[in-house]
């Protein structure tokens, strides 16, 4: 079973999965499209993928679509632990450049369910992080962007000294008061 508790993101949520145990292991559930429909994640997924970070401190982020290939994600950390990160671009949000940070791990048994109009990266907090990622739309090198980690309009705290950074997600341009969001 899936559960999820609101955050002061209009539409950003976090699953709650509730592993069922018995004598030989456990069985989690991460995906159940009847429940995710619950908070409004109603297309199907398109595609899943797998990151493995070797180091601690490392940054991956912050990525986002643009319509018509802006997606919702699920994401899941299935072995280490790391802060992961939401930020509000959505035009003419109330929460617009506001961002949501949550630990995910293999053992809180937490995923980030991530709307359209967000954009997403995270810091791992072991060696070794593996995240799944479910995306409800195919990926578009022509219509991907990103948001500098450490842009002061936006003011990320991240936990750990960053150590290591994709030369892609260095090169994001700094936001400006020009920057109007996404239109969904």
């Amino acid at each position: 079973m899936l559960s999820f508790d609101t955050t002061e993101l209009d539409g950003l949520f976090i699953a709650n999965r509730s592993p069922l145990c018995n004598d030989l292991g456990d069985l989690t559930r991460f995906y159940c499209q009847k429940e995710l429909k619950s908070i409004g994640i109603n297309d199907s997924i398109a595609q899943i993928n797998q990151t493995l970070t070797y180091k601690t401190g490392s940054i991956r982020g912050m990525h986002f679509q643009f319509p018509p290939y802006a997606e919702d994600k699920m994401v899941s950390c299935i072995r280490g632990e790391i802060f992961d990160v939401a930020v509000d671009i959505r035009k003419n949000s109330s929460t617009f450049l506001h961002y949501h940070a949550e630990i995910l791990s293999k053992e809180n048994n937490k995923s980030m369910c991530i709307p359209k109009g967000f954009a997403h990266g995270f810091q791992s907090m072991s060696n070794d992080c593996e995240v799944l990622y479910l995306h409800t739309e195919f990926y578009s090198s022509k219509l991907e962007k990103g948001l500098r980690w450490n842009d002061p309009l936006i003011g990320i705290e991240w936990p750990l000294t960053a150590t290591n950074i994709s030369t892609r997600d260095v090169g994001h341009e700094l936001l400006d008061k020009n920057f109007k969001g996404v239109y969904l």
